[in-house]
């Protein structure tokens, strides 16, 4: 089992779909070429599997070309970003009534789109994108030949990086404009981006594929995107980034984050920053609603999650093992705090 087999984006070994291979790739990108998720000329399995990537969806191919109707994914996911080519032999419609719990940047590679999303009509052609946020309805109508890049963003993530890009707790959700110009000046961050994360993805021994890379390719994308894209957050997000931060929580956060693996004390903070801990843990809580040590405690949990995550059974790892090396001692209490912050417990996502 390689690392992006075990990451991958739909898990086509509990499926019984047979993966049909296309003659040709009709533009999948060099990067995703062995990454073929599905392969189908059933369009009702085709709108089930495409609704476990866009939210619920039901697929309907134009009347006239449905005799030669064929869907494809390509797919990668990293942790909380996933990246996929999707295509259809034919032209279709697809009715996603509610998207998933994350945001999906869907970009046509050629042709042209037309979208209805959230009431508001678009023409969406290759300089465009169209960035959908969470729970929200999409209509898309798709030419002959028009295949989607798709970048997928888990809301969790999104939320995490903000949070630390804005020095606070995010209160409300992220609601992003729809339009996302591929052409200005600022979405040169975006391709870049996505160029590494290709890059990685192809590269045989890359930092991705050892294990190492994963968590800032992510956190370059989510942010690349945060900073380009218009969002009730933008502004204040544009603010943060110019002021960096208050001073006391921007060394602070230094300073953990280059000893988040040995022990850490509120007392170890200030006298490595020369602040008071009393005035660090006044800027922990008015700018990020929380204290210095239960951060130490979020960012340590992070970590646990990206090492289960990236771990392979060959490598022998074990929750004990990584819960240790990331200072939690009390495997009991650990394994409900991380239950409680993900959803699952260490064990399944050591497994997944």
């Amino acid at each position: 089992m390689s690392r992006l087999s075990k990451l991958g984006f739909v898990n086509t070994r509990r499926t019984s779909l047979p993966v049909r291979r296309r003659i040709r790739s009709r533009g999948v990108p060099t990067a995703l070429q062995g990454h073929e998720v599905f392969c189908t000329d059933d369009a009702h399995e085709a709108g089930e599997l495409v609704g476990q990537v866009l939210g619920a969806t039901v697929l309907h191919p134009e009347p006239a070309q449905a005799e030669d109707f064929l869907a494809s994914l390509h797919a990668v996911r990293l942790r909380d970003v996933s990246f996929a080519h999707l295509d259809f032999q034919v032209g279709v419609a697809l009715d996603v009534s509610r998207s998933g719990d994350h945001y999906t940047v869907h970009m046509p590679a050629s042709g042209m789109a037309q979208c209805k999303y959230d009431g508001q009509h678009f023409h969406i052609e290759t300089y465009q994108a169209l960035v959908v946020n969470p729970g929200t309805n999409l209509h898309l109508r798709l030419g002959v030949d028009t295949p989607q890049l798709l970048v997928r963003i888990e809301r969790d993530a999104l939320e995490r990086q903000l949070s630390r890009m804005l020095g606070r707790s995010v209160a409300s959700p992220v609601v992003f404009t729809p339009l996302l110009d591929l052409t200005s000046d600022e979405a040169v961050r975006w391709h870049g981006a996505i160029q590494l994360l290709s890059t990685e993805v192809l590269t045989a021994h890359s930092l991705i594929q050892q294990g190492l890379g994963a968590g800032p390719i992510e956190e370059l994308i989510i942010s690349s995107l945060l900073l380009i894209q218009g969002s009730n957050v933008h502004d204040e997000l544009v603010r943060a980034s110019q002021r960096r931060g208050r001073r006391s929580v921007r060394l602070s956060i230094d300073y953990i984050e280059r000893h988040l693996a040995q022990p850490i004390s509120l007392d170890d903070i200030a006298a490595n920053t020369h602040l008071s801990g009393r005035s660090i843990q006044q800027a922990f809580r008015d700018d990020l609603d929380t204290t210095p040590m239960a951060y130490v405690r979020e960012r340590r949990l992070e970590r646990v999650r990206a090492e289960l995550a990236d771990a392979l059974p060959s490598e022998g790892a074990t929750v004990t093992d990584v819960a240790e090396r990331w200072g939690f001692s009390h495997l009991g209490n650990f394994a409900v705090t991380y239950r409680k912050r993900f959803g699952e417990s260490p064990s399944e996502t050591l497994r997944r």
